[in-house]
């Protein structure tokens, strides 16, 4: 148990500096890098995009290589190319390449964020990983609290081209030796003993069918709550602005979502984490949409419920995005059945910004009825996968 705490630790302190240094980069750095290239804003998010991208494309990979190999070389691996990327970031001259520099910001990413540290304490635990996945996005759910404002006084200290520079640093001297304190996994089954020892550790007891159906239903639930929360990470202030609260007063509100992610992950592991993680996820697919409530119907004097409803329900389905495959299908060949359920989720989330955007422009805080409707559309298809695991487990069936 100690040795599990301790694991989970540098898995959190480590993604917290993997995320801060990488998704909630151009939140703060995204001006001013443009500003210097003689670029739009724009293009600094269109680079990330690619980056997102690209994430995509490599998740699958990274998770068979965690399967195959443990994830202490792969998350170690994801600290020099975060280490390369950010070093190329901070030497850019043009506008190519920049975006040359997040694409391979992206390699990173798709091997070093949550998907890869999830399935190496998998690999580790196999089906007893839940409280470890649930400890480490404790950790990482302070990333934006830690990283903004660090690269925001490393920007106006020494410039955004040092401020990337650090960070690249801090993933060689810290990030680096906390993945490889990360213990070494046991020689991976052959791939005939892994399909012997499925059903056993499938946990639901599916036929084939079912299980495609269920991956298929699980895909679609992830992709919804990654474009739900990536919309409001690009655009919850100017919501917030759009149905009638200050600025001061929306700066403030969106500040209380980062507090209410880690309240969210708290409530799951003290609550929750005996329950069927079924029963969480749906529980927080209707927090969006009861948030979105409030604030179209009583305007900014619900605003802090707003942000604190929507940040707890993200909390929550992070964890889920990492324990309802673990529940269902089991730890063999978690890592690459992952990168595939996520891949959906990521492609959405490179495109959310820019989709959402669109909708805010158009709609103002309306635009909040799409994001609460995709949020109702993934309570039902949530119901629906609870129909399927009955139909396959029987008198064992998730609520």
């Amino acid at each position: 148990m100690q040795a599990r705490t301790a694991t989970t630790v540098k898995l959190g302190l480590a993604q917290t500096l993997a995320w801060a240094s990488s998704y909630y980069l151009p939140a703060v750095l995204g001006a001013p890098m443009a500003a210097e290239l003689g670029i739009g804003t724009s293009a600094v998010f269109a680079a990330f995009s690619v980056a997102l991208l690209v994430s995509a494309a490599v998740g699958p990979w990274a998770g068979r290589a965690i399967d195959r190999i443990g994830g202490r070389p792969v998350l170690m691996g994801s600290n020099l190319v975060f280490a390369a990327a950010l070093l190329a970031l901070g030497l850019v001259q043009a506008p190519w390449q920049m975006f040359a520099a997040w694409a391979l910001m992206g390699v990173a990413m798709g091997s070093g964020l949550y998907e890869a540290a999830f399935a190496t304490v998998v690999r580790l635990h196999g089906r007893e990983a839940r409280a470890a996945i649930t400890g480490i996005t404790l950790f990482a759910g302070l990333a934006s609290t830690v990283g903004w404002p660090l690269s925001a006084w490393l920007d106006s200290t020494q410039g955004w081209r040092a401020a990337c520079m650090t960070w690249a640093a801090l993933h060689l001297v810290i990030g680096m030796p906390l993945n490889a304190w990360v213990p070494r996994a046991g020689p991976a089954a052959s791939p005939d003993a892994a399909a012997a020892a499925a059903p056993a550790d499938g946990g639901a007891g599916l036929d084939a069918a079912r299980q495609r159906q269920a991956a298929v239903l699980m895909a679609y639930v992830f992709a919804v709550a990654w474009f739900i929360s990536t919309s409001m990470a690009a655009h919850l202030p100017r919501l917030l602005l759009a149905s009638g609260a200050t600025l001061a007063a929306a700066v403030g509100v969106a500040a209380l979502v980062g507090p209410a992610q880690v309240a969210g992950r708290i409530v799951e592991f003290a609550w929750l984490r005996r329950a069927h993680p079924l029963l969480s996820a749906r529980l927080a697919t209707l927090a969006h949409p009861l948030a979105a409530l409030c604030l179209l119907t009583a305007g900014p004097a619900l605003a802090s419920v707003f942000a604190v409803l929507h940040g707890l329900g993200n909390g929550i389905l992070t964890i889920a995005v990492g324990t309802l495959p673990l529940v269902i299908f089991g730890a063999s060949g978690y890592g690459r059945r992952q990168g595939w359920l996520t891949l959906p989720a990521r492609l959405v989330q490179a495109g959310a910004p820019f989709l959402f955007g669109l909708a805010v422009e158009r709609w103002g805080a309306g635009a909040l009825w799409l994001s609460a409707l995709l949020g109702l559309t993934a309570f039902a298809t949530l119901a629906r996968l609870a129909v399927v695991l009955r139909a396959g487990a029987g008198d064992q069936a998730p609520p």
